[in-house]
C-alpha cells in the first residue's frame, strides 16, 4: 500500500464507505492522510463537573451511578438518560435514538465524557449525546474531521488509524535531509501521524510546523520558477535613461517613493530580461506619474506602449491626463468599444505603422486585428479586474515586452509573497504633497437625517457626493440591508428633491454604467447612489463627501477603496460610516477606518481580522490551495520558505539533483509540469 492506493482497499472501508469518502474529495490513501483534522478535542484535560462552564466543550471523568434508561417521546423518538458523578458533582447524560448506549454504559464503571455542558431546567448540568470511552482506554487529543451525515468523525478516525498502521515505516521522506537538519524539522511520517493523533500539544505544533514549511516551500518554488520563466531574454532594452528629462517636464516634484519606484522599473528595463513588476500604491499615491515616466523612457528609446484599463471612463481619464502631461511630445490614441469604426481603422493603421507611440484603452486593445510595429512596454491598471489570459494576450502583441501591472489595493507584504510571488513588487508608500486628508466618522442610523443635511450643504457649495449601499435591490437577502435601487428612488423623491440623484450598480450593462459614471464625472449627477461597483474606476476631484450604509458588511480594504473615491481634489473631504452593528468585532473594524487612512495599515488589519480569503480572490491566477498554512500566524515560516526556495533554485534551477526529486514532484502536484515546458 502507498499514497496512490485506492481508499477502498484500506481495512474497514470497501466500496460503499469509499463512496462516502469520495464525496469529501478523498479517493486515495494520500488524500486521506493529507485530509487533516479541522479541529482537536483534548481529552487529556479533565474538568471537575462543578467547575464546568455552560455552553463550553470539556472532558469529564465520571462514574455511572444510574445506567441508561429509555423513554419514548410523543413523536415516537427514543431518549436515553443516565447519571454520572466524579465524587463532587452530578452530570445528566442524554442520548437521542441511540439504543446501543444501554450496552455501552454500565453502572459503577468509570468513563471519559466529551461534549458541551448545558443547564437543566432545575439548574443542574447536562451533556447531550456526548462522545465517551472507558476511562482506562483514553486520555489523549482526539481529531475532529470534516464529515458527512453517514461518515462520522469517529469512522474517519478509525480508517486513518488503519491506513497509518498499514503504512508504518513505509512513508518516504519528501524533504532533503539537509533541510530537515537545518530547520530541525520532524520527519514526514511522524508529522502525519501527529497531525491525526498528536501525543501532546507540542508534538502537534512540531508536526504542523514541518508540514506548513513544506507547503510554503512548494508554493514559493513554483512562484519563483514562474517568475524566472517569464524572464526569457528580450530585445527591448532602455539604452538611454531619459528619466531626468521627464522630471524636468513636470509642473510638480515627484515624491521620493515615486522616484524610487521609477528607478526600480527603469533598472529592470535596461536589462536583457523583460520587466515583470507589480506597482502597488494607495489610492491617490501617484501611480500614473510612475507609469508616465516609464512610457516616456520607452518612447524616447524607440518603442510603442499600451495602457489597458477596465472601463471606458477610466480609459478616457487616463487619455486626458496623459495627453495633458505629455503635450505634443508623444502621439497618444484612445481605443475603446465606443470609438467609431472609421476612427478605429485609423488608430489601428497608425499603430501598425508605428506612428502612434501610446495607445490607451479597454480590452479592445487585445482584439486580434490590433497590431503594433514595435511594442516594448505594456501596462494594465487596476490589474485585478483582468484575467491572466487578458494580460498575457496584451503582452503577446510584442516580442517579450516589459510589463507593469498597477493596483490600488494594498496587499500586506506577507500575502504579497503568495499572491504575487511570480512578480517583482514596487510600492509607493508616500502620498503627494497637497493631497487632502479624508476625515472619517462612524455613526448610528439615528444620525441619518443630519447626514442628509450635511450632504446637501456640500452639494449647495458646488461639491458632489456618494451614498454607498451593500445591495442592488430588495429581496437579494433576508437581512435588513439597504438596497441601492429603492434607496436611490427614495432619496430622489423624498429627501433630495430638486437635486440630481444617480444610480450605479453591477447589474447594469457596461454602456449604462459608463454613461452614469460619465455624467457624474461631468457634474451632471450631484449625488451618486452606488454599490461597490464604484470601488474602482472614476476620478472625480469635485466629490468631497461619502456616506456608506451598513458599513459593517464591507471588508476594511473594501471600505478603504470606496473612501478613496473622495479627497481627490482640493476640497476637504468627509466619509461617514453608518452602522447599527453592536458586536465588538464590527466596532473594532470600523474604528480602524476612523483612526487611519494608510491603506497598508488597513490591509494588515483586514488580514488579521478576516483572513486571506478576500485577498486571494483578488487575483485570477489559479493559485494552489493551501491546506495548512495560515498567512497571519505563519509569517516567519513563509519568509524562511521564500529564502530557501531562492537558494534551492539558484543552485538547481530545474530541480534535477537527486535530493530535490521529491521537491520537484511536490511543485508539479501543486502547479503542474515543471521544467522546460514550464508549470501549467
Amino acid at each position: 500500500m502507498d499514497f496512490s492506493t485506492d481508499i477502498k482497499y484500506i481495512k474497514g472501508v470497501g466500496e460503499v464507505i469509499a463512496g462516502l469518502f469520495n464525496k469529501l474529495g478523498i479517493f486515495t490513501v494520500g488524500d486521506l492522510l493529507f485530509n487533516f483534522p479541522r479541529d482537536y478535542e483534548d481529552w487529556s484535560r479533565i474538568t471537575p463537573i462543578m467547575e464546568t462552564e455552560f455552553g463550553v466543550n470539556c472532558c469529564i471523568r465520571a462514574r455511572i451511578t444510574n445506567a441508561p434508561e429509555g423513554s419514548r417521546t410523543r413523536g415516537g423518538a427514543m431518549i436515553f438518560k443516565a447519571v454520572a458523578t466524579d465524587g463532587n458533582g452530578l452530570l445528566m447524560l442524554t442520548f437521542f435514538n441511540n439504543k446501543y448506549v444501554v450496552n455501552q454504559l454500565f453502572e459503577g464503571q468509570e468513563y471519559l465524557f466529551f461534549g458541551k455542558i448545558n443547564q437543566t431546567i432545575v439548574g443542574g448540568r447536562e451533556m447531550l449525546s456526548p462522545r465517551f470511552v472507558k476511562a482506562s482506554d483514553n486520555d489523549k487529543i482526539h481529531p475532529v474531521y470534516r464529515q458527512t451525515e453517514k461518515l462520522t468523525t469517529k469512522k474517519i478516525e478509525a480508517v486513518v488509524s488503519n491506513a497509518l498502521s498499514a503504512l508504518r515505516g513505509g512513508i518516504e521522506e519528501t524533504l532533503p535531509e539537509y533541510l530537515i537538519i537545518k530547520y530541525r524539522l520532524m520527519g514526514l511520517e511522524e508529522s502525519i501521524r501527529n497531525m491525526h493523533f498528536p501525543e501532546n500539544d507540542e508534538q502537534l505544533r512540531l508536526a504542523r510546523r514541518r508540514l506548513v514549511f513544506e507547503e510554503l516551500l512548494g508554493m514559493q518554488l513554483g512562484l519563483i520558477f514562474l517568475r524566472e520563466k517569464s524572464r526569457s531574454s528580450t530585445s527591448v532594452r532602455i539604452q538611454h535613461d531619459k528619466t531626468q528629462d521627464f522630471y524636468d517636464s513636470l509642473p510638480y516634484s515627484p515624491t521620493n517613493a515615486q522616484k524610487r519606484c521609477i528607478s526600480e522599473c527603469v533598472e529592470d528595463m535596461k536589462t536583457s530580461r523583460p520587466m515583470n513588476r507589480l506597482l502597488q500604491g494607495d489610492v491617490g499615491s501617484g501611480k500614473t506619474t510612475v507609469a508616465a515616466a516609464l512610457i516616456h523612457n520607452a518612447v524616447e528609446n524607440g518603442y510603442q506602449c499600451a495602457l489597458m484599463v477596465p472601463t471606458e471612463v477610466l480609459a478616457e481619464q487616463h487619455f486626458k491626463s496623459l495627453s495633458k502631461l505629455f503635450g505634443d511630445r508623444i502621439n497618444i490614441s484612445l481605443l475603446t468599444g465606443s470609438v467609431k469604426a472609421a476612427e478605429k481603422k485609423k488608430i489601428k493603421s497608425a499603430l501598425a505603422e508605428g506612428k502612434t507611440d501610446l495607445v490607451v484603452g479597454t480590452h479592445a486593445i487585445i482584439s486580434d486585428d490590433v497590431q503594433f510595429k514595435k511594442l516594448g512596454f505594456v501596462i494594465t491598471d487596476e490589474q485585478h479586474r483582468f484575467g491572466v489570459n487578458q494580460r498575457t494576450a496584451l503582452a503577446k502583441k510584442g516580442l517579450n515586452p516589459h510589463t507593469l501591472v498597477m493596483s490600488a489595493t494594498p496587499i500586506p507584504r506577507t500575502l504579497g509573497l503568495i499572491i504575487y510571488g511570480d512578480l517583482d513588487i514596487s510600492v509607493i508608500d508616500e502620498l503627494p504633497k497637497g493631497r487632502q486628508p479624508i476625515e472619517t466618522y462612524c455613526v448610528g442610523p439615528e444620525y441619518r437625517e443630519r447626514l442628509y443635511k450635511f450632504i446637501k450643504k456640500h452639494i449647495d457649495e458646488g461639491r458632489q457626493g456618494y451614498v454607498i449601499c451593500p445591495l442592488v435591490e430588495e429581496g437579494e437577502t433576508e437581512t435588513d440591508l439597504i438596497p441601492a435601487q429603492e434607496y436611490a428612488e427614495y432619496l430622489q423623491k423624498e429627501v433630495f428633491v430638486g437635486y440630481n440623484v444617480g444610480l450605479l450598480h453591477g447589474k447594469m450593462k457596461p454602456k449604462q454604467k459608463d454613461e452614469i459614471m460619465r455624467q457624474f464625472a461631468d457634474g451632471e449627477i450631484q449625488l451618486l447612489v452606488s454599490t461597490v461597483v464604484v470601488e474602482v474606476g472614476i476620478d472625480v476631484p469635485n466629490a468631497a463627501v461619502m456616506m456608506i450604509e451598513n458599513a459593517e458588511r464591507f471588508g476594511l480594504s473594501q471600505l478603504h477603496q470606496l473612501r478613496g473615491r473622495i479627497g481627490r481634489g482640493q476640497f476637504k473631504s468627509t466619509c461617514v460610516l453608518v452602522s447599527g452593528a453592536q458586536n465588538e468585532d464590527s466596532r473594532k473594524r470600523l474604528d480602524v477606518m476612523c483612526r487611519t487612512t494608510d491603506g497598508f495599515v488597513i490591509a494588515e488589519e483586514d488580514l488579521k481580522q478576516r483572513g486571506p480569503g478576500d485577498f486571494l480572490g483578488s487575483r485570477q491566477h489559479g493559485l494552489p490551495e493551501m491546506k495548512l498554512a495560515n498567512i497571519v500566524s505563519d509569517t516567519k515560516i513563509l519568509y524562511a520558505a521564500q529564502k530557501q526556495a531562492e537558494d534551492i533554485l539558484f543552485a538547481d534551477p530545474e530541480l534535477t539533483l537527486p535530493e530535490h526529486r521529491k521537491l520537484r514532484q511536490t511543485v508539479e502536484k501543486m502547479f503542474g509540469r515543471f521544467g522546460d515546458v514550464g508549470i501549467n
